[in-house]
């Protein structure tokens, strides 16, 4: 979706990641809006509603965790716990495609799913016990960057703000939403999240950042609560509505001080499954371990994030290993 922008462009409204600067401060963000995207992932999986926002929450989350670094490469988010949900895996690649699964005890959560609060209920009532991790894989040639930290908040938005403050030593706040908007709470799925940070200066310039964003700002504890209590006023709705653009809910929020966006980036429901990986991995197996592959006769193999089947008869299979042999 997208509409006319002042300068005659269309200006996209969903699946999009939308940086921009505090004017006047060192305070920099961003905003990831997830329209169709967010559908077309959870729409997938079918997930119960309360997996399925969890889901949501944290796909939104990895587009502006995954947007404020420099990388080439694969950014992934996991939380793994004890409780009814017991992993949940999002990730995005620098390319802005965007894909997650989530794996959960069905009985548990359809026992949690009956609540009347359910979609308000603590993480941990899904998690229980746990930790959250962050990777940055960038190759076989470059050394993976990975963050541990254990499952602390109520929310996904606490449990990032924790882990900045915790493990990176870093000023940020989230303000994160998935729901389904329509009528009664079955229209399609949407997602956003609003990350905003504070940025160290030396010698008055952000060091950091990317060059159009390195602004001349002032930084201190005054002006960073001051644009904490700003973002923070920002509701559910607003930041799922997909009648307000990205610009206009930043102007809303931060117009008493000034605010500059920069150039979105393009986001996509995509996933990296294919049958080529999925040939490699069966040819690393013997004929007797495939048998456990197994449905009807058939080896199936399905991505866990995307719920594509590839499947396998017995000539395919001859065929399959005939050509690893030659």
């Amino acid at each position: 979706m997208a509409v006319a922008g002042p300068d005659g462009l269309d200006a996209p409204v969903d699946d999009v990641l939308q940086p921009f600067q505090i004017e006047g401060c060192a305070v920099r963000g961003r905003l990831a809006r997830l329209g169709p995207l967010a559908d077309e992932v959870l729409g997938k999986h079918g997930y119960p509603a309360p997996v399925s926002a969890l889901v949501g929450e944290c796909l939104a989350l990895t587009a502006v965790l995954a947007g404020a670094l420099k990388f080439e490469g694969i950014f992934t988010l996991q939380m793994v716990g004890d409780g009814p949900l017991r992993t949940l895996v999002t990730d995005m690649t620098s390319e802005g495609n965007l894909r997650a699964y989530a794996g959960f005890d069905e009985a548990r959560v359809a026992e949690l799913a009956e609540a009347p609060d359910a979609l308000a209920a603590p993480v941990s009532a899904l998690f229980g016990k746990g930790h959250l991790a962050f990777t940055v894989d960038q190759g076989p040639e470059t050394e993976r960057y990975q963050a541990i930290t254990a499952l602390e908040g109520a929310t996904v938005s606490e449990m990032a703000g924790h882990f900045f403050r915790q493990s990176e030593q870093i000023d940020a706040s989230f303000y994160i939403a998935a729901e389904r908007r329509g009528l009664n709470g079955h229209g399609a799925w949407r997602a956003a999240a609003l990350m905003i940070q504070r940025v160290p200066l030396e010698g008055g310039r952000d060091r950091s950042a990317p060059q159009s964003m390195a602004t001349p700002g002032e930084d201190s504890v005054e002006v960073w609560n001051r644009a904490r209590i700003l973002a923070a006023s920002v509701t559910d709705d607003e930041l799922t509505d997909p009648a307000l653009m990205p610009d206009r809910l930043l102007y809303r929020l931060f117009h008493e001080d000034g605010v500059r966006v920069y150039p979105p980036q393009a986001l996509a429901a995509r996933c990296r499954c294919s049958r080529e990986r999925v040939e490699r991995t069966l040819r690393g197996l013997t004929r007797e371990g495939l048998e456990e592959f197994k449905v009807g006769g058939e080896v199936v193999m399905k991505c866990e994030f995307c719920t594509a089947e590839y499947r396998y008869d017995e000539p395919a299979l001859a065929m399959l290993f005939s050509e690893d042999q030659a």
